[in-house]
């Protein structure tokens, strides 16, 4: 277990609704906001703007618990938007240029470490937050999570590809690797190649209903599948969800079969509630006590206690 604080990188924004309801999200965001509420305190790396949408966000993070010094407040560009359209019943997503999280500044204290940096691939679309990135990498001693987000216009391969050359881990579903490796006869031929090009340690794709898959470095293939006669009500969260139990594995070195059937069992009974984040700490509890992080969370304080007073 490392006594290092995960950084989660990137997006802090609204889903706009035509009826005027504003969802919080951004896939980091949601992230930190699950591992939050897994007692691992991360380091939340975003930029807001100076507007009312930015304060919701802020008193949110507070409200929760998140340390909020790593949130920048943007003079210039507003708090990131996304207008939702619906068409037929389907969604559409109008993800606006220029927003305070295309502007992440590098403001950390360069001799800080972490234990994993957590970047979907979003925010890196303006150079500079990809610049920020870049150099908090370069400081980076640890591990590197790229949790793979494309979202037309805003990616292109050529990046994608170097972001993910840089990783030890990397999540996305089955479409965007198809959307970026050469197809082979099998999915699961095309995730170990994916795996070797990118010289990557573990390999995570999403299937959405049909569960997850996993690869590693030694070429061991392991598959998840929610569980049957899910009351599924939203499927939103399900990836973010997936993503913030995939860090909890690392940080606490937990083998990656336990990893991953962990990962599906809270991403599961997130889809069984509305929106991508949840707003009540009771729901986490049953996670906590089954995966003992109460213990590792006190044993963790208990060692830095220690070290305080031997300095």
């Amino acid at each position: 277990m490392s006594n290092n604080p995960i950084a989660i990188f990137g997006e802090a924004l609204f889903d706009q609704f035509p009826d005027s309801q504003q969802i919080l999200g951004g896939a980091p965001f949601n992230v930190a906001w699950h591992l939050q509420a897994f007692n691992q305190h991360p380091c939340f790396i975003s930029r807001v703007g100076n507007d009312a949408l930015g304060d919701k966000i802020r008193q949110a993070m507070r409200a929760w618990g998140m340390a909020v010094e790593n949130l920048q407040t943007d003079p210039d560009y507003p708090t990131g938007t996304v207008w939702v359209t619906i068409n037929n019943g389907e969604p559409g997503y109008d993800i606006l240029a220029d927003q305070a999280y295309d502007f992440i500044a590098d403001r950390l204290d360069r001799d800080r470490q972490f234990s994993v940096i957590y970047h979907g691939t979003l925010a890196l679309r303006n150079r500079t937050s990809e610049q920020a990135l870049r150099n908090l990498t370069a400081r980076h001693q640890g591990k590197i999570f790229i949790d793979v987000n494309l979202r037309a216009p805003w990616w292109h391969k050529e990046s994608v590809n170097q972001w993910l050359g840089k990783a030890h881990w990397a999540k996305l579903n089955d479409d965007e690797l198809m959307s970026l490796a050469p197809r082979q006869n099998t999915l699961q031929e095309t995730m170990r190649l994916f795996l070797a090009q990118h010289e990557l340690e573990v390999l995570v794709v999403t299937c959405g209903s049909r569960g997850a898959m996993a690869v590693n470095q030694a070429g061991e293939l392991l598959e998840v599948a929610p569980m049957a006669d899910l009351a599924v009500i939203d499927t939103v969260g399900a990836g973010d969800a997936f993503a913030a139990v995939l860090l909890l594995g690392m940080q606490h070195d937990w083998p990656l079969q336990l990893t991953m059937e962990r990962a599906q069992w809270f991403a599961s009974a997130v889809v069984t509630q509305r929106g991508a984040t949840v707003q009540d700490l009771s729901f986490y509890r049953p996670f906590i006590c089954a995966w003992n992080l109460d213990a590792i969370k006190n044993k963790f304080v208990h060692e830095r206690h220690e070290k305080h007073e031997n300095i």
